[in-house]
This record gives structure tokens, C-alpha cells and sequence, in this order.
């Protein structure tokens, strides 16, 4: 170019090596075209990150639509519980594990037992796939919540269950019944307690008396008698343990931290013992 035939030219005359000060115009253009790749490298970051955020939105968007359609709560309920099904999957996204929901059920929903545990997770996970995708979580949640009588009745049906065949026998009652009662010493054989639990449990739900339980069966036990809901072992919330999840969800925006994951009732003891050193 002109400039540098005219800096050779100078170069002469000052007795400067022209070679160098070509490296040194060389160095200068490379020193220029990498900053404005970089400058382009971050533009198109800059570009793609806000295109990604805002195709995000439009997809919670409408993963919000499609729930309000499906469950009984409203928008801020289900972004919340979004939020907070996306900080439950630690191990794999968009994917919530057996493991992950178990402590969620033990933490905020007082499920203990081991079996129903599994049970609820497998009522949730309509298409059994082994993992809660976001619409499994967020409709079964909305049932613990605020679902109906007809809601109620299918999922504690699903969860007893236990080989999925739609009936309940008197093995699975048995089963379920054992895993659940509180095992205090007596002299009694405890086995022999448990199948006369079900004798009862089962004469009371078996409505058309042919030694099982089908979902007409249960639905009518329940509008008998409210509490047959639970009678082989819980698997729903009680009304505080909502109240203690949805005051969470408020207080947390839905936001999980592994690190202080503690319920709202726990605290709350923590506090109140703090309190009482303190005085």
C-alpha cells in the first residue's frame, strides 16, 4: 500500500531496517483484525444468548398456557413450580429422578414410607418412563394441591396398585398395610394382624364382592367413608403440609438450593429454638 512504501521510504532514510518496520505493520494489522473477531465472536455470544432467552421465555410461556388447560392452579403457581422442577433436576435437565422426587415427598409432603414413595412417583410418571418430565410433576403436584375428590381417588388407586393390573388384592393390601403400621412389640404374631386389617379393609372396599378391589370399587368405598381414601398407607398431603409447600414456593420464587433445602416448618423449630437460647 502507499503507507508502506512510504514508510520504506522513511525507513531509509532514517537508516531503519524496512523488514522490521513491515513486521511491525504486519503485527499492528493482525493485533487489529484479531479484536474486531473478537469483538464479531462477542457480538454473535451476545446475539445467541439473548435469542436462546428469548426463545426460553416463549417456551415457558407456553408450557404455562398448556398447564393452566390441565390442572386447577393458576399462572403464578405453575411458574413457580417450573422454577423449581428445573432446580430439582440435578442429575439430568428437563428430567426429574426417582431419588430427587423421594426427598421432595419426604421433605415437604410427610410421604415416608419407602413403598408409597415409589408408588406416587410411579402415579406421577403417567408414561412410564422412569423419570418425571415437567407436565408429570407439575400436574401431579397441582393434584396434591388443590385436585378433586375424583383426582384423589385415581392417584391413591394408581399408588396401591402395586403390580398394575387395576385391581387391588388382598397380597398388595397386605403388603402395603405391613410396610406402613407402626411396628410396636407384642405378643402377637404381627402378620396375623395384618390379614385381619385387610379382612376388614377389603370387606368394606370390595363392593361387588369378587375378592378384589376395582377402581369403581374404591371410588365407592371413598363416598361412603372419606377416609378409605388412605386407609392402606398415606400418599397425600395433609392440609398443613400445603400450606407449608405453597408458603416455600412463595418465599423461594420456586428456587431450590441443595445447600439450605429445609422446610418452612423446619425453620421454623430452628428459629423458635434460637429464640428461647437467646431469652
Amino acid at each position: 500500500s502507499n503507507l508502506v512504501q512510504t514508510i520504506h521510504r522513511q525507513a531509509k532514510v532514517l537508516t531503519f531496517p524496512a523488514l522490521h518496520i513491515d513486521n511491525v505493520i504486519r503485527q499492528d494489522d493482525q493485533t487489529k483484525e484479531k479484536g474486531t473477531l473478537r469483538r464479531c465472536t462477542e457480538n454473535i455470544a451476545t446475539f445467541c444468548f439473548k435469542m436462546a432467552s428469548k426463545h426460553g421465555r416463549q417456551a415457558k410461556e407456553q408450557a404455562v398456557s398448556n398447564l393452566l388447560k390441565c390442572t386447577r392452579l393458576d399462572r403464578e403457581e405453575i411458574t413457580l413450580l417450573i422454577d423449581r422442577f428445573s432446580d430439582l433436576c440435578q442429575k439430568e435437565e428437563g428430567k426429574l429422578h426417582r431419588l430427587e422426587f423421594r426427598d421432595e415427598l419426604n421433605r415437604f409432603f410427610n410421604i415416608t414410607d419407602d413403598i408409597l414413595m415409589d408408588r406416587v412417583f410411579r402415579a406421577f410418571d403417567k408414561k412410564s418412563s422412569g423419570t418425571l418430565k415437567l407436565e408429570d410433576y407439575v400436574q401431579g403436584i397441582g393434584k396434591f394441591l388443590n385436585g378433586t375428590t375424583e383426582d384423589h381417588v385415581q392417584l391413591c388407586f394408581d399408588a396401591y396398585d402395586l403390580n398394575n393390573d387395576n385391581y387391588i388384592s388382598r397380597e398388595e393390601m397386605f403388603q402395603l398395610l405391613k410396610s406402613c403400621l407402626v411396628k410396636a412389640p407384642t405378643e402377637e404374631d404381627p402378620d396375623e394382624l395384618v390379614k385381619e386389617l385387610v379382612e376388614i379393609v377389603m370387606k368394606k372396599m370390595d363392593k361387588d364382592h369378587d375378592g378384589r378391589v376395582s377402581l369403581p370399587d374404591f371410588r365407592a368405598a371413598v363416598e361412603e367413608e372419606k377416609l378409605m381414601l388412605e386407609a392402606l398407607g398415606k400418599c397425600l398431603p395433609d392440609e398443613k403440609c400445603k400450606l407449608t409447600f405453597q408458603e416455600m414456593l412463595r418465599m423461594s420464587g420456586g428456587r431450590y438450593s441443595s445447600a439450605n433445602s429445609v422446610s418452612i416448618s423446619e425453620q421454623r423449630d430452628k428459629n423458635a429454638r434460637r429464640n428461647q437460647k437467646s431469652h
